[in-house]
């Protein structure tokens, strides 16, 4: 019985790990779409309980190269900015396989913005936790099997996929009629950026030279 329980745990982490590398299969479609500003705020980020210690600037390197492997995929003619903060995380430290294998888990708040409108799409900012997910190194605790720039790069990696399905999940956001609407707005003031989540709107893209 024991056994039996084994290979199935080994057989959902086998798949889980081929389901997770899916930038090699073409994008899921969300609209017109190109990422302009590639924004990660990792300033206020907070460790909880036993964790590796990461700087912000380690956590807005390794976030900003995982958004651009995802979405620069996408070769639409529409600009628009992502910007995330990282809000807190965990990075698993050695532990005691199986019995006491602690997981690693990232918290993010994100905004993206329309370059046009100088807008938010999304009216409200969205959280995400993001886990490693199982695969043969987190079975036993990623901290024994993982560097903390691995680790790093796993949460980073899934929480761009996160963030690459909530938008198809609310594509209405990216449709000619969402985008005119959006167009006849005003810009978001500082106090509306301030209220998404402490992450700065992008500066307008430079007029091109004459």
């Amino acid at each position: 019985m024991r056994l039996v329980r084994l290979i199935a745990v080994l057989a959902a982490a086998l798949l889980s790990a081929c389901a997770a590398d899916d930038l090699g299969q073409p994008p899921k479609d969300f609209g017109d779409f190109a990422l302009g500003y590639n924004i990660v705020v990792a300033k206020n980020a907070r460790p909880v309980g036993p964790s590796r210690s990461a700087s912000a600037e380690e956590w807005e390197a390794a976030l900003k190269k995982a958004v651009a492997e995802r979405f620069s995929r996408y070769q639409g003619t529409k600009l628009y900015h992502i910007g995330v903060g990282v809000d807190a995380y965990a990075l698993a430290v050695p532990g005691v396989p199986v019995v006491l294998s602690p997981k690693s888990v990232l918290a993010v708040t994100v905004n993206v913005w329309d370059d046009t409108a100088q807008r938010r799409v999304n009216a409200e900012p969205k959280q995400f936790t993001v886990f490693e997910g199982l695969s043969g190194d987190t079975v036993v605790g990623s901290g024994l099997t993982k560097t903390k720039a691995e680790q790093m790069a796993t949460l980073s990696a899934n929480a761009a996929r996160q963030i690459n399905d909530w938008l198809v999940e609310n594509k209405a956001w990216f449709t000619p009629e969402a985008v005119a609407a959006r167009a006849k707005l005003p810009p978001e003031s500082a106090a509306d950026v301030a209220a998404g989540a402490g992450i700065a709107k992008p500066a307008p893209a430079p007029a091109p030279a004459n």
